[in-house]
């Protein structure tokens, strides 16, 4: 007997939904979408990939398909899909990657993507919902909107002297020697459904069989962003989009393509520490006897304004770190106006791999100006340190929970003869605070990176001072 049930490669209640309804979708009625989750699920099982298949899906109507796929799931910023498919197949090669884009999507703000991962044949399958508008964001019009078509942004119809021609794109792609199979379908519909189906897993058997680029278009309905009952959108895709975008096969050269023998190489920790030209020193002690290596993850925020130094500050902190022997990211914040505009620094070092280099709850705040303290002083986590630049920062902290450590940072690099390096004081006072990071590895990190001696040794003058401050405030 056979029984007709719910894909398996989708979850069986989307609980990931917010809502009281956890087996409806947020698809407007008669969308298209829906179809085409249910083709590409059922392709999935059929193929027995589920656990090896990794879904993109980018800003758009799609951008929650995570709610419903029971596979890897990743959401990128729009138009990335391409560029973050093609990193991920190229890390983890024996998985199945499926792009999931829409026409504003992938055509607009994404077509240069689109362009270059199929132009170097990238081993992804991507599958391109055309229905000639923007569904998500209030009915726009597309690159694909076609010529006297009414949208939000062309009230009158669409001209071609204004807002030019619609892009085809499996035309456009297959202009390129690269991909392997290129189809454009519709889902109106069973004898078309059937169709879009066989592409759908012909696109994806490519991948498992690992030859190449494979894109398959769908015109699809849109009622909502069209003003049409959903009976009346399917005669219109039929009568209108399909004549705009002809259907059928656009490049097909699955059997003639061997498979992707693309060049890996995966560095070893020796080979990274040589390209950096770094010593791994495991397990090293230290001049002041502290461990090198640290015993679990530091999160550090350095806040201040644009001009004072902190994305060097945090730079020190995470290569002398990485000097030691241990696992560090550091990411950067700007504000719009750069110098003179907020700017802050993540930092974590850990002896055990780092899951993300965003740094939500700190362990140690170092601020050099009161609206960061007053930004940041509440994402300190218990028990954890606040250096502040007292020279600048007039009230101190007034979280009780935390150590408070006042640094006049700015006054004593002023007398060293020169205000940029208060940076530098900080540095200091942290590790006199801390015991990290060493002084043999933040030399060794500052010499790299000071070409100038004379501000060389202004760095470390500052540093000592910041030392020594804060060890006549109790040290550690």
């Amino acid at each position: 007997m056979k029984v007709l049930e719910k894909p398996r490669s989708f979850y069986q209640r989307f609980d990931r939904k917010p809502g009281a309804h956890p087996y409806t979708t947020h698809y407007c009625p008669g969308c298209g979408h829906g179809v085409l989750h249910k083709l590409i699920a059922e392709a999935v099982d059929e193929l027995g990939i589920r656990d090896r298949t990794i879904f993109v899906s980018p800003v758009g109507c799609s951008v929650f398909a995570y709610y419903y796929f029971d596979v890897g799931n990743i959401q990128v910023a729009h138009g990335r899909c391409p560029a973050a498919a093609t990193g991920i197949k190229r890390s983890r090669p024996d998985s199945i990657v499926i792009g999931y884009q829409g026409d504003g999507d992938l055509a607009a703000i994404g077509g240069n993507e689109i362009l270059h991962a199929a132009n170097r044949g990238e081993d992804i399958s991507v599958f391109f919902v055309n229905n000639a508008i923007y569904g998500m964001t209030g009915g726009q019009m597309a690159p694909t909107t076609l010529e006297g078509m009414r949208t939000t942004t062309t009230p009158r119809g669409r001209t071609i002297l204004n807002e030019g021609y619609p892009l085809k794109m499996c035309e456009l792609l297959s202009s390129l020697p690269a991909p392997v199979y290129i189809e454009r379908t519709m889902m109106t519909d069973g004898k078309h459904l059937m169709r879009t189906r066989r592409a759908v897993m012909k696109a994806l058997q490519c991948q498992v069989e690992g030859k190449g680029f494979t894109f398959v278009e769908v015109l699809s309905q849109c009622p909502t962003g069209w003003k049409m009952d959903p009976a009346l959108s399917l005669k219109w895709i039929e009568e209108n989009l399909a004549k705009a975008f002809p259907l059928g096969v656009y490049r097909d050269e699955v059997k003639d393509r061997e498979p992707h023998k693309r060049r890996t190489w995966i560095p070893s920790d020796e080979d990274v520490l040589k390209e950096l030209e770094l010593t791994l020193n495991l397990g090293a002690e230290s001049g002041d006897g502290h461990a090198r290596l640290v015993k679990g993850p530091i999160r550090f925020k350095f806040a201040g304004f644009g001009g004072q130094g902190l994305m060097l500050l945090g730079e020190v902190v995470a290569d002398a770190g990485m000097r030691a022997g241990n696992h560090v990211t550091w990411l950067p914040s700007y504000g719009p106006e750069m110098r003179g505009g907020t700017a802050n620094c993540h930092v974590v070092v850990s002896n055990d791999p780092i899951g993300s280099p965003v740094v939500g709850e700190c362990d140690q705040l170092l601020a050099m100006n009161r609206p960061s303290l007053a930004k940041f002083e509440a994402t300190v986590a218990p028990g954890g340190s606040i250096i502040y630049d007292s020279s600048l920062i007039e009230t101190p902290p007034t979280r009780t929970d935390v150590k408070a450590i006042p640094l006049p940072a700015t006054e004593i690099a002023d007398q060293i003869g020169s205000t940029k390096v208060a940076n530098m004081v900080m540095l200091g006072g942290l590790m006199a605070h801390l015991g990290f990071p060493g002084d043999e590895e933040t030399r060794e990190t500052l010499m790299s990176r000071v070409t100038r001696r004379e501000l060389l040794e202004k760095n470390f003058a500052a540093i000592e001072a910041g030392k020594d401050q804060v060890q006549r405030l109790g040290g550690r």
